[in-house]
């Protein structure tokens, strides 16, 4: 494809911002589990900070996909997220799974969470992610309903495109697991995650499967999307790992480093289809 500036490939830097709300949904009495509750804790007391200092140092403009009990909880940490000039997108309420709810059941997550957005922003956002990953054919009409004007959540290709629902039109812009921290990072004991109780990756290993998948994105032109969470990518070692990806990327070229509705305005601009 061809990008802004003539650049080589788009860069979509997004973040999941999940806090404890993640391990509630796996289990709701760890409301009862300091330990656990800690977890998700930490990504906005050190996880956010450390990330918004670096997306400042290399002047990257990223989505943050939000819950709606994020919101609510630690506003503050949502008007400085803007303050810096990123996007708010829209990651369900409390970290619902879209795949196993009614039509009406969605779309109630979705009043509730762009609710708050709308309560603390004063706006509703553009772009939609579930938070579980999974979603179910009804799930992209109701976001088009909304006003969403795009959505990430397919790994059916890798750069972005226009689903055309009966509804309206709507941008993809598509993902994928190997371009996310949090399989590679995130561990509990109880409740256990991963099930089967996996460890943590090597940090230089992930670091090298980011850094090969951007070389071949870059090679073929395409939209490189990246997925952090603060409670797994903030750590002082692991911010370090993605301050080499970005050193990486621009050792190359200049990549265009674009939020979610940066690319959104581009692909239908440009009429770009799949």
């Amino acid at each position: 494809m061809r990008w802004k500036n003539n650049s080589s490939c788009a860069v979509m830097v997004s973040v999941n911002l999940d806090a404890e709300f993640f391990w509630l949904s796996l289990s709701p009495d760890c409301i009862n589990r300091p330990k656990t509750m800690s977890m998700g804790q930490y990504g906005m007391l050190r996880g956010l900070p450390r990330i918004l200092d670096l997306f400042d140092k290399y002047n990257i403009k990223a989505t943050f996909f939000t819950l709606g009990k994020v919101v609510e909880k630690y506003p503050e940490d949502i008007k400085e997220i803007v303050k810096r000039g990123h996007e708010i997108g829209f990651h369900g309420y409390e970290h619902e799974n879209f795949g196993l709810m009614t039509k009406d059941e969605q779309k109630d997550v979705f009043r509730k969470g762009m609710e708050s957005i709308k309560n603390i922003l004063g706006d509703y956002p553009k772009g939609f992610r579930a938070p579980e990953g999974e979603l179910t054919k009804e799930t992209l009409e109701i976001a088009k309903e909304n006003g969403f004007t795009y959505s990430s959540n397919l790994s059916n290709d890798d750069c972005p495109y226009i689903h055309k629902l009966f509804n309206g039109n709507l941008v993809e812009i598509p993902i994928h697991w190997a371009l996310f921290d949090f399989p590679y990072f995130a561990f509990n004991y109880r409740p256990a995650f991963p099930k089967g109780q996996g460890r943590i990756a090597n940090y230089t290993q992930v670091l090298n499967n980011w850094k090969n998948e951007y070389i071949g994105y870059h090679k073929e032109g395409l939209c490189y999307v990246l997925q952090l969470d603060p409670q797994t990518i903030g750590t002082p070692g692991r911010i370090g790992i993605l301050e080499e990806l970005f050193e990486f990327m621009l050792s190359k070229d200049t990549p265009w480093f674009a939020t979610g509705s940066e690319i959104e305005k581009y692909i239908t601009e440009n009429n770009t289809e799949k």
